[in-house]
Parts: C-alpha cells; sequence; structure tokens
C-alpha cells in the first residue's frame, strides 16, 4: 500500500513507525531480549526456549506474540462500523494501552503484564491502515517492506539498464526504504532513551501516539468537510 501514499502520508506512516520502534528498543533493553512489536523474533525466541528447557522464556515470549494478537482483534472489533474515523480510534487505543504501561513504570511495576499491554499497544496500531477489511500496510514489523524496497529497487536498477523505466515508478524503493529507516531511527532514539531515562522513556512513545492520534482525527475531520469530488476524482489513499 505504501505505493498509493503520497510523500505526506508516508511522513505520517512512518511517524508511527518510528514510535513502534521507540516502544520495541526500551522493551528489547528492558526484558533482555524479547520484543514488543516483532513478533517473528519471539516466534523464534520461544522454540530456542522450549527446546532448551526454559519454560519461563517460552511463557514470555509466547505471552507477547498472545497479546499482540489480542490488541489487533480489540483494534478491529472497536472499529467494524469505524470506516471514516478508524485510524484515529486504533491509534487513541494504542495510546490509551502506552499511557496505562508508562504510569506502571514510573510506579516501578511495570512487570509481565505491563510488558504485554505495550505489545498490545503495538498490535493495535497495526490496524490504522486497512483495505476491504485486510490490513494494507505493516508498521511494526519491517520484513515485507524490506522484499518490498528489494524489488522495487531492482525493477529500478532493470529500468535503467534497459533504458524501459524513466517514469516516478523507478523511485518507489524510496518509499520502503524511508518507512524501514523511520522503525530504526525509532529503535535508536528508544534505546538511548532507556538508557538515560529509564521506563520513563515510555511517556515519549505514549504522548507521541496522542498527539499523532488527535491529528489523524483532525485529518478526517477535515475531509469530512470537504464537498464532494464533481469529477469523481479518487482521493489519496492514507
Amino acid at each position: 500500500m505504501a505505493r498509493n501514499l503520497g510523500w505526506r502520508g508516508i511522513f505520517f506512516a512512518g511517524a508511527i513507525t518510528a514510535m513502534a520502534g521507540f516502544v520495541d528498543g526500551v522493551g528489547f533493553i528492558h526484558l533482555g531480549g524479547y520484543f514488543l512489536s516483532f513478533m517473528s523474533g519471539n516466534s523464534t525466541r520461544s522454540s530456542a526456549a522450549l527446546l532448551t528447557g526454559d519454560a519461563g522464556g517460552w511463557a514470555m515470549a509466547m505471552g507477547f506474540v498472545g497479546s499482540f494478537v489480542g490488541g489487533v482483534v480489540l483494534a478491529t472489533v472497536l472499529t467494524a462500523r469505524a470506516a471514516r474515523y478508524r485510524r484515529p480510534i486504533v491509534m487513541y487505543l494504542s495510546g490509551a494501552l502506552l499511557v496505562t504501561a508508562a504510569l506502571l513504570g514510573s510506579l516501578g511495576t511495570l512487570g509481565f503484564g505491563g510488558a504485554c499491554l505495550l505489545a498490545a499497544s503495538m498490535g493495535a496500531v497495526n490496524v490504522s491502515y486497512t483495505r476491504s477489511g485486510e490490513v494494507s500496510l505493516g508498521l511494526t514489523y519491517m520484513t515485507g517492506t524490506l522484499v518490498k524496497l528489494g524489488q522495487h529497487l531492482g525493477g529500478a536498477i532493470l529500468g535503467l539498464l534497459t533504458g524501459s523505466d524513466r517514469g516516478a515508478g523507478r523511485l518507489l524503493w524510496v518509499r520502503y526504504a524511508v518507512l524501514w529507516a523511520m522503525i530504526t531511527l525509532g529503535s535508536l532514539a528508544g534505546v538511548f532513551a532507556y538508557l538515560h531515562l529509564g521506563l520513563s522513556s515510555l511517556w515519549i512513545a505514549a504522548g507521541g501516539m496522542l498527539l499523532w492520534a488527535t491529528l489523524a482525527l483532525a485529518s478526517e475531520r477535515r475531509t469530512a468537510q470537504q464537498p464532494e469530488n464533481p469529477f469523481g476524482v479518487r482521493r489519496e489513499i492514507r
């Protein structure tokens, strides 16, 4: 879906991705190598823990996977009838979960339950971009994004070599590169913040998500107030 987003849309989605990277960076250091948004990593850890006799490690990894899925389920149910305002609702839900976890962290009682709230918030925010009832842009996992980056970069190279592609399409890989760069920079910022602020750094992610949700709500309201396009031109998918 990134190819259907303008640069403004890429920036907006990239900011959410950066916040997911931030939370993942904080969680990775605090939890000793577990992930809060990258569930493929937790799935691998659960298998390794199970076969090496680490029942606690297996339970923790699977708990995060289950919480992530639970966040997706909750966001899907809450927004089933909210076509226009789906994105801000989902982001406010994610922000509320982040605020709760940040509060627990500030009280020194984050624990496993609080970490599961963080994983749920990361699952929920992935429902922000959907099409025909399916998630169309993964915000907290980058494997598919990197595959798309490689595909479009390969296509651009072939186009340059053969002279068959001289249009804007040859730069589509840049959009995927931006999304990957944002989650990477976000995780870097999360680790840096945790090393200096501890769990109080979660307030940065919580505040950022609520702010971005408010911007999404304002955007949806402006769109709703615009008159119907008399020429039937399809507006940009955000």
